[in-house]
């Protein structure tokens, strides 16, 4: 080896030296920047002269363990899904409130179940009146405020919905920026310059927020750019950068869903757009994230949380205002009865028609509900209309004539063995046996009492807004959606309060007389209602069966049970990406010890290198001299 070549490697040590002492400056200066990857010089033997060997630095590597990175991905967006998703229930359930406090939906029954009893005790007393319509018009209001809780919950989230898209947006564009701007690798691998792994480390943290709103899934190839797709495959992330679009919608009610159909959905899609037209809806195909939990607390479980207190304001007004009327045998006696007379004078949209009878051939009680509809568009109506698994439901139009009723009930009901004929006016229906094949056991209409002195002890004590409450079904939707936003207490008991006792003005109940005050109370408090599975409490094939307020306790305990298991989640998945956040920063961000024992190193180096240069610049001074 020449004297040239002893210099020229020396120098290119010296060279490889001062490039990573300023890399290891750079990682020192960045050990607490957020994303930051360490950098290690990327360095190969280089031939020089006959027997030596030389160094040279070929790029700048980032010490990154990428499945730990992709690990981390997931769980960062499985943790923002359950972060979120704990946060929303624990305010769900302060509406609720604490079931041993004042103020609470569980007080404010018991409030007006106190009232009633005070009431029976002294049902001629003005203010013990009085008291059970303020005690009425305090449960009314608990759940107006908690439907309003509700729906500013599902606003929040469609307004979170909003601000997720956006910012989904704004990543993407800067993920597709930087993978325009990286140039094509020519060692390929993971060797870079520095100016391209100062990107790559700005785009990894892009990458990371984005998987905060989203799940994601990642793919880089040779040239270091990434493609970027949704777990469920829609490409998110290229060259170009998708369009998310959300259509959000200004206010929120229990009435507003979201719908699939475009035509029939009252709140925004999540839509992806691309520069070709192309648009696929996403609302329903992200799966954690922001997003996700935002879209499942919008659309399901904050629907549910309403839908519950909505048939609670439903069962407590429905079992005051109905009335059950059993028919009359037919025929009269003497002859052999072989059905039931009904008559269906007041019957309301949503009032129903009982019937039980016996099948002949297998010798089983069957029951069939016939709800009456006044919207045709409505028809069929669900087998779940009604609570009981066991019932046939038929949907029958009533805004026709009675004879057209009649005819329905004969075409729906053929194939259950049971006859029907009718007389109008006044609308009295008659179902009966068909011989050899079944037996009608009973028959009853259930209808809601609109007056207060219809001389039963049923009465309105609550209302759809000044509306009677009958459980109509219609193209808007249920009545009882939404119900606990609209319930009110009738106003005429408000402008008289005598009518909680007085039922009847001829002949004139007497003032003292506990009939209807008895009749409330037990209703409100011993009287066991179904209650459907739409609430999420309880079955389809088995329906939660139980008191108002055993349903009202059920309600809470679910929402309370439901707030700890996402607590529970959240915690959880907080552990397993600390856990994941702490190997990554092991694996791949920067130790100050580790660095500054490199700097050690590289000091020694140095000097060595130096060591060298000068030895050879004393050996040349050396041979100047000898000539």
């Amino acid at each position: 080896m020449s004297l040239g070549d002893a210099l020229s490697i020396a120098m290119a040590g010296l060279r490889v030296n001062q490039a990573t002492m300023a890399l290891v400056s750079s990682n020192v200066a960045n050990a607490e920047t957020p994303g930051y990857v360490r950098k290690a010089i990327d360095q190969v033997t280089t031939n020089t002269g006959s027997i030596g060997s030389g160094i040279s630095v070929v790029g700048v590597n980032r010490e990154l363990d990428a499945y730990i990175q992709a690990q981390l991905r997931t769980e960062t967006s499985g943790a923002a899904y359950a972060s979120l998703k704990s946060d929303i229930l624990k305010q769900l359930q302060s509406i609720y409130g604490n079931p041993d406090s004042t103020g609470t939906l569980e007080s404010s029954f018991n409030g007006l179940t106190a009232a009633v009893q005070a009431l029976s005790t002294s049902p001629d007393s003005q203010s013990a009146r009085i008291g059970v319509v303020n005690a009425a018009q305090v449960m009314a209001q608990q759940l107006n405020s908690m439907t309003q809780a509700i729906q500013t919950l599902r606003g929040t989230a469609e307004t979170g919905i909003s601000d997720s898209v956006a910012s989904a947006n704004d990543l993407m564009k800067q993920i597709a920026n930087i993978n325009n701007h990286l140039q094509t690798n020519p060692l390929g691998g993971t060797s870079t310059d520095s100016a391209t792994a100062a990107l790559l480390d700005q785009r990894d943290q892009y990458i990371t927020q984005l998987s905060q709103l989203m799940d994601i899934r990642v793919t880089t190839n040779g040239a270091n750019q990434v493609t970027v797709f949704t777990n469920s495959g829609v490409q998110l992330v290229g060259n170009e950068a998708a369009n998310l679009t959300f259509d959000a919608q200004g206010t929120v009610t229990p009435n507003t869903l979201w719908n699939s159909q475009a035509s029939l959905s009252a709140l925004g899609s999540i839509k992806v757009s691309y520069s070709n037209g192309g648009a696929i809806d996403l609302t329903n195909t992200i799966k954690s994230g922001k997003i996700a939990a935002y879209v499942e607390l919008r659309d399901k479980t904050l629907v549910d949380a309403q839908t519950q207190i909505d048939h609670l304001a439903a069962a407590m007004s429905s079992t005051l205002s109905d009335k059950t009327t059993g028919g009359t045998v037919f025929p009269a006696s003497p002859a052999t009865p072989t059905g039931f007379q009904l008559d269906l004078t007041g019957l309301q949209t949503g009032n129903t028609i009982n019937v039980t009878y016996t099948d002949t051939a297998s010798g089983t009680q069957k029951s069939v509900t016939i709800v009456r509809v006044d919207d045709p568009s409505v028809l069929p109506l669900p087998a779940t209309t009604t609570p009981n698994p066991n019932d046939t439901v038929v949907g029958v139009d009533f805004s026709g004539s009675f004879a057209s009723v009649v005819n329905q009930l004969n075409a729906a009901l053929g194939t259950s063995n049971l006859q029907f004929a009718g007389t109008s006016p006044p609308q009295v229906l008659t179902v009966t046996n068909n011989a050899g094949f079944s037996t009608v056991n009973a028959a009853s209409t259930t209808k809601t009492q609109t007056s207060l002195t219809a001389g039963s002890a049923e009465l309105p004590l609550f209302t759809d807004g000044g509306a009677s409450y009958t459980g109509a079904i219609s193209a808007r939707g249920s009545q009882v959606t939404g119900f606990a936003g609209r319930i009110t207490v009738n106003t005429g008991l408000v402008a008289d309060p005598s009518r909680l006792v007085i039922y009847s003005t001829s002949p004139q109940t007497l003032a003292g007389d506990t009939t209807r005050s008895d009749f409330i109370s037990q209703q409100l408090n011993t009287t066991k209602l179904q209650y459907s599975a739409d609430t999420g409490i309880g079955s389809a094939g088995a329906p939660f069966k139980g008191t108002l307020l055993s349903f009202m306790q059920q309600i809470t305990s679910t929402q309370g049970a439901t707030a700890a298991a996402a607590s529970q989640l959240a915690d959880g998945q907080n552990v397993v990406l600390n856990t994941l956040q702490q190997k990554l920063s092991a694996a791949s961000g920067v130790n100050i010890d580790e660095e500054m024992a490199h700097l050690l190193s590289l000091q020694n180096a140095y000097s060595a290198n130096a060591r060298v240069m000068s030895t050879v610049n004393d050996m040349y001074k050396a041979l100047m001299q000898a000539f």
